[in-house]
């Protein structure tokens, strides 16, 4: 027995028909009934009983790169405040159908299908006409109950762990609406949310900043170059002899030979550029395997683990064996502050700048790119050029036409890559710098707004506000 988890429930506890008579052992596992313990000693309310609660269209929408809506996936919840980045849009038809799930200012959005069960974000005050999918609930408050505080709840280990507590355990987990609407709910002082809205408000606002500098950066690369209005050629047809087409790229493909890539390329390379090949060395990672995935362990980041604006926790994790095996190897495959990860797998040409050591290791599908001189090039330029459409429609060229998109290291070595005046690219780069700088105090005060709540409960609430004021007077300072 020594290792084994046992919690002894009642028939009458297991059977609850408030939680639709759960009876795994998973449901009832001392963490999970610890937790709701925690927040049921003290006031509390049941979350159907305080907020609307829905989830996103349960059929297939037919989805469009612009449109009248943005519709939200799970992807844009990962980071606490909803983004719109490589969001789908639908026609404003299908829009008026989903009037349920047309979004709002302040509505706090949960994913409740798949690996990414629990995260939370909250919809900004700017974000235009939205809906959501199926993989999402929506919370938005009927009572005294504020929204930011509910996001703040959700973002704590209570909140967020009380609903994991709900998936289904299935293969592919899911946490139903029934079950949403059972879900404890700390019940804090009007002071108290009030704290949390400002806190939460003022996150809102770093992130706008962030979002709005990071374009900056873009308009005056593309304004370097000389592509800020450029607009992708939409004719269809592309005449090439055998001599000018096969003979150089081995593709027949009518796709790749499309003049919008023909004219994208011509606007690079009638100035300074260079292959990537020239400017980066390039090492690829490995691909361990399925076998050897743990739920902890040496952290395995994978292309659904980063984008162009930071990386999440890895869902993914190698075991000890696995580590033990390839000792020397993963040594050299973590990669430094400096490197630049690049996905050549799913999400192809999504480029990210580390800035601090990564204890771990990519999937094979990560690229990791070091410039090799950064008197020439500086890697907050190069990383914004490889996430711009200069290179977004190169990756387009090479690697569409597959259902599972696939970019060759051949491909990507031959990128063309502009090479602006090393002044202007510091320009850029301390824009970038700014952008991030104001991302992460965003992400610092989400995180003062999860702990505040989590101190509420264990302690109490004079205790946490206090934490609040330390919190955002050590940060300003």
């Amino acid at each position: 027995m020594k290792g084994l988890e046992i919690n002894i429930r009642l028939k009458s506890e297991a059977f609850n028909l408030f939680y639709n008579s759960r009876i795994d052992a998973e449901f009832f596992q001392k963490k999970y009934v610890a937790l709701e313990d925690q927040v049921t000693e003290k006031e509390f309310d049941i979350l159907g009983e305080i907020a609307f609660v829905t989830d996103g269209e349960h059929g297939t929408a037919k989805t469009f790169e612009t449109g009248y809506s943005k519709y939200f996936g799970a992807r844009n919840v990962l980071k606490g405040i909803l983004n719109d980045n490589n969001v789908d849009f639908i026609s404003k038809k299908h829009h008026e159908k989903l009037k349920k799930t047309a979004l709002k200012p302040r509505d706090v959005l949960i994913s409740c299908v798949g690996a990414n069960i629990g995260y939370s974000a909250i919809v900004p005050d700017n974000i235009g006409i939205g809906n959501i999918v199926r993989n999402v609930a929506l919370i938005r408050s009927t009572s005294n109950y504020l929204n930011e505080y509910l996001h703040a709840y959700f973002l704590s280990k209570y909140g967020k762990q009380l609903y994991y507590r709900m998936n289904s355990g299935n293969a592919q987990p899911l946490v139903s609406l029934d079950y949403i609407n059972t879900i404890s709910v700390f019940r804090p002082s009007s002071v108290f949310q009030e704290n949390i809205k400002a806190i939460i408000t003022k996150s809102i606002v770093s992130i706008g900043y962030s979002k709005q500098t990071y374009i900056q950066a873009e308009n005056l690369l593309l304004q370097e170059i000389g592509l800020q209005d450029f607009t992708p050629n939409r004719e269809a047809v592309n005449i090439k002899s055998f001599s000018e087409s096969f003979a150089i790229t081995g593709r027949i493909d009518a796709e790749y030979y499309q003049k919008k890539y023909e004219e994208v390329i011509d606007k690079i390379t009638t100035q300074p550029y260079d292959k990537l090949s020239n400017i980066v060395s390039i090492t690829k990672s490995i691909e361990p395997g399925s076998a050897y995935y743990e739920d902890e362990g040496l952290p395995f980041m994978r292309v659904a683990d980063f984008s162009a604006n930071g990386l999440t926790v890895p869902q993914k994790f190698l075991n000890d064996y696995f580590v033990k095996e390839n000792k020397e190897k993963i040594k050299n495959l973590k990669p430094k502050k400096g490197t630049i990860l690049f996905s050549k797998d799913g999400s192809v040409g999504t480029a990210y700048h580390l800035r601090q050591d990564f204890e771990g290791i990519t999937s094979s599908a990560i690229l990791h790119l070091n410039i090799k001189n950064e008197k020439h090039l500086i890697p907050e330029y190069l990383t914004i050029v490889l996430n711009s459409k200069l290179v977004r429609m190169q990756a387009e060229r090479d690697a569409g036409g597959s259902i599972i998109l696939h970019w060759r290291v051949k491909e990507i070595q031959d990128v063309v890559v502009p090479i602006i005046d090393y002044t202007k690219q510091q320009e850029i780069a301390k824009l970038v710098e700014e952008s991030f700088s104001l991302k992460k105090q965003s992400e610092h005060l989400l995180e003062v707004a999860k702990k505040a709540v989590e101190i509420a409960i264990e302690k109490n609430e004079k205790i946490a506000l206090k934490f609040i004021n330390d919190q955002t007077n050590a940060y300003a300072s």
